[in-house]
C-alpha cells in the first residue's frame, strides 16, 4: 500500500527545540545520563573483571583442543588425554560461572541506574515550568519517562554484557588464528576493513533514525491519551470509526519509521556475517591446500574454524551492541535534554510593592503568538471577592496561570499580599492558594484522600470544607468518607466532582481561593447555596470566581469583564449594569436564556 503524504501538522511546525539538538548537544545529553553509572563503579569494575576472566577462559579452549587432537592423540597417551581434557573442563566453567555471575551484576546496574534516572526525571518534569512543559508537550515527557528510560536500560545492560566480551572474543580470537597460523589469519583480516566500512555507514544514521521514531512515538502517545481521556464523548458521538482512521494513520507513520529505522539497523548483521562468511570460505580453500602441503596441521584447521565461529558470534554480537547503542543513544540525549533544562520562575530581588492585597498592574502576556491579556489592571484588598466573567478565549484561565506564576508576565507586574509574585519562592506563593482549575482531576482513592491530596489534613478540616462546599449529604449516600472513587470520579456526577475539588480547595483554609468555572455542572440551587456559604463562611478569604454564568459572579465584590484579553469593565454589578455595554449584553442574554428555559424564577432570586 502506498503510504500517504506526510502534512506538517502544527505539532511538528511547533517542534521542541530539543529534538532539534545538535549532535554535539546530543552527545552532551548523553554523557549526562551515562553520569550516572559513576554511582556503580565499583561494582561495574568487578562485574567486567568477571566477564573479562570467564572471556579468556573461551578463547583457551579451542587451543587446547588443537594441541590435544595434533599432539597429544598421535602418543596415545590416555593419561594426558585426560589431564587436557580436565584443563577444558576447568576453562568452561570458568567461562560459564565468570559470564553468568557478571551478567547478574551488570542487570542490577541497569536495574538501578534506571530506577535512579526515571526517579530524576519524573522529579524534573514536575519542576518544569509550564513554559517548558507547553514546549516539550505532555506525551513527550510520558514517552521520555517509559520507553525512553527503557532503551536506555537495554543498553546499559547490554553494555555490560556485551560491550567487553565481544570487543575481547573478536580482537583474541583474530589474535589467536595469528598464533595457529598466521597465512590462514591474514587472508581471514582482509574483511576487516569491509567490516569497518558497515558500522561506520550505517552509525552515521542510527541515532537520527530513532529518534525520530521517538517523535512519531510521542505524536501515538498524544492521541491514545486524547482518545482514552474522551472515550464516552467518541462514542457518544459515534466517532470511533474516525478516531480509529485518524489512530491508523499515526500507526503507520510510527510503523514507517520503525522499519526504517529497524531495516537500516538490520542489515548491519547480516552484511557483517556475509563478510565473515565469504572470509571462511577464502580460508577453508586455502586450509586445504596448506594440509595437502604439510603447511598445516588438521587440528590447527579445527581450531582455526573454531576461533571463525567465536569471530562470527562476537560480530553478531557487536552489531546488537550497535543497534542498541544507537537506540538507547537516541533515547538518552532525550532524557538529558530535559535534566539539563534550567530551572526557571526561580525568586527575584524586585523593589516594587503594592498596597492592595492582589494587583495587577498593567499587564500584558502572549503564549507565543497573539495576546492572550493586555494592559489588564485591577486591585483587591483582603477579603474582599472577585468575579471574572467573558467569553471563551478572553483569557480569564490565563490570569489565574499569572496570578499563581505558572508563567510570569510579559510585561507590568502582579501582586500578592502587596508582594511581587517574582519575588515568591514557589511553594511559598502557592501555599495562600486553593484553587479548583477549569480540568481539574480526582484519583481512585477514597473521598477522604482526595480532599486531602497528601497534605497531612485533620478529618475535622476535611469534613468542615466538604460542608462548606455542600458535599456532605452525597458523600454519606456514597458510603461516607472512607468509600472509593473510581478512575477520574467516573461514579459521581459531574456536579459533585466539582463539589469534591471545591472541598479539597477549601480543606486547608487557604488566604486567597479560587474557582475557575468550577460551578458550571452546579444546578441554580445548589450553585446560589454555595455561594451564600462562601460569602456567610470565608469572609476573611479572598475569593476569585471565574465563570460563563453572570449568575455565579453577581455577588462579588468587584467584577472584571473580559474581552479578547482586553479588560472591557470592572466595578460592581450595580456599576456595570449602569456602565458596561458588554457586561449588560451578557445578563440579556442569559437572562433571556434562563427565561426561555423555565428557570427564570431561580435566576430573579439571586
Amino acid at each position: 500500500m502506498k503510504r500517504k503524504k506526510e502534512t506538517k501538522t502544527p505539532e511538528k511546525a511547533a517542534m521542541p527545540q530539543d529534538m532539534k539538538l545538535s549532535k554535539k548537544a546530543g552527545r552532551r545529553n548523553m554523557k549526562r545520563v551515562l553520569a550516572y553509572l559513576l554511582a556503580y563503579k565499583a561494582r561495574i569494575a568487578g562485574g567486567l573483571l568477571l566477564k573479562i576472566v570467564g572471556t579468556v577462559a573461551e578463547l583457551v579452549l579451542p587451543v587446547i583442543m588443537a594441541y590435544m587432537i595434533d599432539e597429544v592423540a598421535p602418543t596415545g597417551n590416555t593419561l594426558a588425554l585426560w589431564l587436557w581434557g580436565a584443563g577444558m573442563l576447568i576453562c568452561a566453567v570458568a567461562a560459564l560461572v565468570g559470564n553468568v555471575a557478571a551478567n547478574r551484576m551488570a542487570s542490577k546496574v541497569a536495574r538501578d541506574t534506571t530506577e535512579r534516572l526515571r526517579t530524576d526525571l519524573f522529579s524534573k518534569s514536575l519542576s518544569l515550568s509550564a513554559r517548558q512543559i507547553d514546549e516539550v508537550t505532555l506525551p513527550s515527557l510520558v514517552s521520555r519517562l517509559s520507553s525512553d528510560t527503557y532503551n536506555v536500560h537495554n543498553m546499559i545492560g547490554m553494555m555490560q554484557r556485551l560491550g567487553v566480551r565481544a570487543p575481547i572474543l573478536l580482537v583474541g580470537g583474530v589474535a589467536m588464528t595469528f598464533v595457529i597460523d598466521p597465512v590462514l589469519a591474514l587472508v581471514l583480516l582482509v574483511s576487516v576493513p569491509f567490516l569497518t566500512l558497515i558500522v561506520i555507514l550505517v552509525s552515521k544514521k542510527g541515532i537520527g533514525l530513532y529518534t525520530r521514531l521517538q517523535r512519531s512515538v510521542d505524536g501515538m502517545v498524544r492521541k491514545v491519551r486524547d482518545d482514552y481521556t474522551g472515550i464516552r464523548v467518541i462514542k457518544a458521538l459515534s466517532k470511533t470509526e474516525y478516531e480509529g482512521e485518524s489512530f491508523k494513520e499515526i500507526n503507520e507513520r510510527v510503523v514507517h519509521d520503525e522499519t526504517k529505522a529497524g531495516v537500516t539497523m538490520g542489515i548491519t548483521n547480516p552484511l557483517m556475517t556475509g563478510v565473515l562468511n565469504l572470509g571462511m570460505a577464502a580460508v577453508i580453500f586455502v586450509g586445504a591446500y596448506r594440509v595437502a602441503g604439510g603447511a598445516a596441521k588438521v587440528g590447527e584447521i579445527i581450531a582455526f574454524t573454531s576461533f571463525f565461529t567465536i569471530i562470527l558470534n562476537a560480530v553478531i554480537s557487536v552489531s546488537r551492541i550497535f543497534v542498541n547503542f544507537s537506540k538507547g543513544g537516541a533515547s538518552a540525549a532525550r532524557i538529558g535534554a530535559i535534566l539539563q533544562m534550567p530551572e526557571e520562575l526561580l525568586p527575584e530581588k524586585t523593589e516594587k510593592e503594592s498596597d492592595a492585597y492582589i494587583r495587577f498592574d498593567d499587564v500584558s502576556f502572549s503564549y507565543g503568538g497573539a495576546a492572550a491579556l493586555e494592559h489588564i489592571s485591577f486591585s483587591l484588598k483582603k477579603g474582599e471577592s472577585l468575579g471574572v466573567i467573558g467569553a471563551t478565549g478572553s483569557g480569564k484561565s490565563t490570569l489565574v496561570s499569572l496570578l499563581l506564576r505558572f508563567y510570569d508576565a510579559d510585561s507590568g507586574g502582579v501582586f500578592v499580599d502587596g508582594r511581587d509574585v517574582r519575588s515568591y519562592d514557589k511553594e511559598e506563593l502557592r501555599r495562600k492558594f486553593g484553587v479548583v482549575f477549569q480540568t481539574d482531576f480526582l484519583m481512585a482513592a477514597s473521598v477522604r484522600e482526595n480532599i486531602d491530596f497528601e497534605r497531612g489534613l485533620d478529618y475535622a478540616a476535611i469534613t468542615t470544607a466538604a460542608g462548606y462546599a455542600r458535599a456532605s449529604g452525597f458523600i454519606e449516600e456514597h458510603g461516607g468518607y472512607d468509600s472509593l472513587l473510581t478512575a477520574r470520579g467516573a461514579n459521581f456526577s459531574g456536579g459533585q466532582k466539582q463539589r469534591l475539588l471545591i472541598a479539597r480547595a477549601l480543606a486547608a483554609s487557604p488566604e486567597i481561593l479560587v474557582l475557575d468555572d468550577s460551578s458550571s455542572a452546579l444546578d441554580y440551587k445548589t450553585d446560589a447555596g454555595l455561594r451564600k456559604t462562601l460569602i456567610e463562611n470565608l469572609s476573611g478569604t479572598t475569593v476569585i470566581m471565574i465563570a460563563q454564568r453572570i449568575s455565579s459572579v453577581r455577588f462579588a465584590d468587584k467584577i472584571l469583564v473580559l474581552d479578547q484579553g482586553r479588560a472591557v469593565g470592572f466595578g460592581s454589578d450595580a456599576e456595570l449594569t449602569e456602565n458596561c455595554p458588554a457586561y449588560r449584553e451578557i445578563y440579556a442574554s442569559q437572562h433571556e436564556e434562563e427565561l426561555s428555559a423555565g428557570k427564570g424564577a431561580a435566576y430573579a432570586e439571586e
